[in-house]
């Protein structure tokens, strides 16, 4: 059987952490800075942790992540 492809698209945007949960860039904070709140900005600054459903999909996108 061949080896599955990884999406690369999302290999981009994801990586795992140790314990297997899926991390994410949070948007919103590449222009249009000034309108936004400091606040709203620092927390954009952070990382999220995907959904469980958002966690599957994404692992099935990324076979060989973990």
């Amino acid at each position: 059987m061949p080896k599955m492809k990884t999406r690369k698209s999302a290999a981009k945007r994801f990586s795992f952490t140790g314990t297997g949960k899926v991390k994410y860039k949070k948007q919103g904070l590449r222009h249009i800075l000034t309108k936004k709140s400091s606040k709203r900005k620092r927390g954009l600054r952070h990382g999220g942790i995907l959904s469980k459903p958002e966690t599957v999909r994404a692992k099935q996108e990324m076979p060989y992540g973990k």
